[in-house]
């Protein structure tokens, strides 16, 4: 590390499962984010400032004024644009050596594949099932760890699924029906600071994983009710029927 690196990560530096070393590695590591809204918004900021050395984002969106509430990656100047462009401009202020890959279209097939098998993490930023379901079975096939959030309401959830690990469940043994359909924050309505809190949560799950630092919530799901201020953690155990993950990979195989 240079030593403008030593000194802008030298609070992280001093925790004991960072380290020079870990912060060498997480300057070295590759993240994928789907979904630059409330909740990729803190995602892509956070890891950016800790110094995640790259990053990939995906969203063909544009930024409308409704998303301003909570999108906090984007701002009134950016009204209009495609949000991959204006969440890189927003990056490349934070942190100038991050190296951002901005995607302004939806990933799918191969190329979504290839996406995820490069990253040493996906995201799940997304706010619709069909997505989520895809994303998995991304997952699943590279063995990337996936970390999923969602927020709607006052209410915030945040999963991490390993495919190397064969006790990790994937998103479908928590959710076994692909046809359900999700209430949406258009829909529904949405608290501002919740999609900052399950962002900030599941950034802090990337960090986790690519640190090694314990097992996070690889078999668990954490879930916070924002109006009685509860947090509750449920255990997710791997489903033997899961229509997703029953049988997976070799990951070991060349």
């Amino acid at each position: 590390m240079t030593p403008e690196e030593l000194k802008r990560y030298s609070r992280q530096i001093k925790l004991s499962q960072v380290g020079e070393d870990g912060q060498q590695r997480l300057l070295e590591s590759r993240t994928l984010i789907i979904g630059m809204g409330g909740l990729g918004s803190p995602v892509a900021m956070y890891l950016a400032a800790a110094g995640v050395g790259q990053l990939a984002f995906s969203d063909y969106d544009r930024v409308d004024e409704s998303n301003l509430q909570r999108q906090i990656i984007h701002s009134q100047a950016c009204i209009g644009e495609l949000k991959a462009a204006s969440a890189r401009e927003t990056i490349k202020r934070l942190n100038p050596a991050c190296v951002v890959e901005a995607l302004d279209y939806e990933l799918d097939g191969e190329e979504l594949l290839a996406q995820v098998r490069a990253a040493s993490v996906v995201i799940d930023c997304t706010d619709n099932f069909p997505s989520r379901f895809e994303l998995n079975r991304a997952s699943l096939t590279t063995g990337t760890p996936l970390v999923s959030g969602a927020a709607i309401r006052w209410e915030g959830q945040v999963a991490t699924f390993v495919p190397r690990n064969p006790d990790s469940p994937c998103y479908q043994c928590l959710y076994p029906d692909t046809g359900i359909e999700a209430a949406t924050c258009a829909m529904e309505g949405v608290i501002a600071p919740i999609v900052g809190v399950v962002g900030t949560i599941q950034a802090l799950e990337v960090l986790n994983l690519l640190l090694t630092t314990g097992e996070g919530l690889c078999g668990r799901l954490l879930a916070l009710d924002g109006i009685a201020m509860e947090w509750q953690t449920i255990n997710l155990p791997r489903s033997p029927d899961c229509p997703a993950c029953a049988s997976r990979p070799d990951y070991s195989a060349p």
